[in-house]
């Protein structure tokens, strides 16, 4: 018997790819979105530009910031519901860390 899990399926491996793409991602939602291309279309080939296009349009046409849903779609399609909140996590935290240590250091 196979296991047709692969390892980079796994929620934390999703984790792992937001996070490193929460660290070293500055800009707004829309500077986000070319990040995001060339990450999951051009470089890791996990859609097509037509899927990515697609998937795109529908997230903007929604309320909130087309990034964190493209993210989340991303990850649900890849890890199921773990993945979706492995790559809400990875992309989120950095910032909210960051926001949170630099409100403590203005209190003090």
């Amino acid at each position: 018997m196979t296991n047709t899990h692969t390892d980079h399926h796994s929620p934390w491996s999703v984790f792992l790819i937001f996070l490193r793409l929460g660290l070293s991602s500055f800009g707004g939602p829309i500077v986000h979105l070319g990040y995001f291309r060339d990450e999951f279309v051009t470089r890791r080939r996990w859609l097509s530009e037509r899927s990515y296009a697609d998937l795109l349009a529908l997230c903007q046409f929604l309320p909130g910031p087309a990034s964190s849903q493209i993210g989340m779609a991303l990850g649900l399609s890849r890890s199921g519901y773990a993945g979706a909140m492995a790559a809400w996590a990875g992309f989120t935290l950095p910032s909210a860390i960051a926001l949170v240590l630099f409100a403590l250091g203005i209190s003090n």
